[in-house]
């Protein structure tokens, strides 16, 4: 089975997003929506109100990237907005790791995870059992546009390789600058599913059918194999 791809809303075009998200409909594997509190990110995105107004529209996976200094308390507005996947950061979570991932899966949610770059695996392998889709970042939190971190690399082939010396099946994500410049590198790695924002995917086109086949174009070419059949939700 092929990448994956997720969309990084983040990076759309607000004042058409309901079309936008039609088109996306057609490609994407999933949605990822990025939610800032202003203390663990250094900036405010997505809201619980602005996910419930846009999943809806919405008939493939959507996945929360949370990034509040106290996640408990964002969990079940999430929920409540449509979250089908909702990713704390390991950092936030301290004595509650395993209580969040409970109440995630209790309010019928999967469990995601995101680890920033200066975290090292090693922190998060106890919750991995517990773990649905756990989210590398290659960027530092915060903002779009940043350069792609190489050293967390070998942290995602260490989490590919966990995966299968354990028999856990967590699906494995790469957050931060993936487009045609770092495809070969995040593909090599192991990595199931990219996200794609400005990069990788809005700045190829304002015709997001022509961007998608552009980033499709890219990534054979970086990669030299085709990506992999989308997986719709039912």
């Amino acid at each position: 089975m092929g990448t994956k791809f997720a969309v990084s809303l983040m990076c759309m075009d607000f004042a058409n997003a309901a079309r936008q998200i039609t088109v996306l409909n057609r490609y994407a594997d999933s949605y990822h929506f990025d939610v800032m509190d202003g203390h663990f990110a250094p900036n405010l995105a997505l809201s619980p109100d602005w996910i419930k107004a846009l999943t809806p529209y919405s008939t493939v996976r959507n996945e929360v990237h949370l990034m509040a200094e106290d996640p408990g308390r964002w969990l079940e507005p999430l929920a409540e907005a449509g979250a089908d996947v909702i990713s704390p950061h390991i950092e936030t979570l301290h004595a509650n790791a395993f209580r969040t991932m409970n109440r995630i899966r209790e309010l019928g949610c999967g469990t995601g995870l995101v680890v920033n770059p200066m975290t090292p695996f090693e922190d998060v392998k106890m919750v991995l059992p517990r773990v649905d889709l756990l989210t590398f970042m290659t960027v530092d939190v915060g903002f779009a546009g940043q350069p792609f971190i190489d050293e967390v690399l070998d942290k995602i082939r260490e989490a590919v390789e966990y995966r299968q010396e354990h028999g856990l099946d967590y699906e494995i994500q790469i957050d931060g600058h993936c487009f045609e410049g770092t495809f070969a590198k995040a593909h090599a790695s192991g990595a199931d599913t990219l996200i794609l924002g400005n990069a990788g995917l809005f700045s190829l086109s304002d015709d997001l059918d022509v961007a998608w086949g552009k980033m499709l174009d890219n990534y054979e070419r970086a990669v030299g194999e085709p990506a992999g059949e989308k997986v719709c939700r039912d």
